[in-house]
């Protein structure tokens, strides 16, 4: 879903994702596998990060073999494929997309000076503040809602919840998420409004308008 939602971004900021640098931090579930799915796509990999340190490299890390280790169970700075850096060192490293996926306000006003890129993908909840994301805007760095971006996981609970299957699911997050970030976008380039207020916006709407045509039974 991660996946899908920075393809379509990437589009609407004439961002070629085959060859676009990308930074992940936090190489968990979410950010594994996002980097498998990038890299399908063609984009390089170039700085990840997990609790105990970060890996970079300019020409490309090989996703592959960084999966390989952290299923082993041992950390990104046993890989010898880059230059070894301290954990927060991630931030700092320019890039087309980055990726944020692990904890939540890892970009504050403290340190969003320091984050240079086109596209931040939000891929763990809230991993910026509300002032970091205003100042990413004043730089023209498009910043995609954690809750638009990384709801593959809702999604896929839903349709399993139902008995839908895992291609189903998948099928589903694919054709919601490329929806909703589309959707959010094109209210952000005719209002001008953040991303997340555009997304915010949408789901009002979105919710009220289920609450008008859901049926409630209430007891006598």
């Amino acid at each position: 879903g991660l996946a899908a939602a920075i393809e379509v971004a990437a589009e609407s900021i004439d961002m070629e994702l085959r060859g676009a640098r990308f930074v992940v931090q936090g190489f968990g579930s979410v950010g594994k596998h996002v980097a498998h799915f990038l890299a399908e796509k063609g984009a390089v990999l170039i700085g990840a990060s997990d609790s105990e340190g970060a890996v970079a490299n300019e020409d490309g890390l090989d996703v592959g073999q960084l999966i390989a280790l952290k299923e082993s169970g041992r950390p990104l700075r046993d890989h010898h494929g880059g230059r070894q850096l301290d954990r927060d060192a991630i931030i700092g490293i320019p890039c087309d997309i980055w990726i944020p996926a692990a904890r939540p306000d890892v970009i504050n006003s403290g340190n969003v000076a320091r984050v240079q890129t086109r596209m931040v993908a939000q891929g763990a909840n809230i991993p910026c503040t509300a002032d970091a994301e205003a100042q990413l805007a004043r730089r023209n760095t498009l910043v995609l809602p954690d809750f638009i971006a990384n709801a593959g996981g809702v999604i896929c609970a839903a349709v399993e919840y139902h008995g839908g299957t895992q291609a189903a699911a998948f099928a589903a997050i694919e054709e919601k998420i490329r929806a909703n970030t589309g959707a959010v976008l094109k209210v952000v380039r005719e209002t001008g409004a953040l991303p997340r207020a555009a997304a915010l916006q949408l789901a009002k709407v979105r919710v009220e308008k289920a609450m008008q045509t859901r049926r409630w039974d209430h007891p006598v």
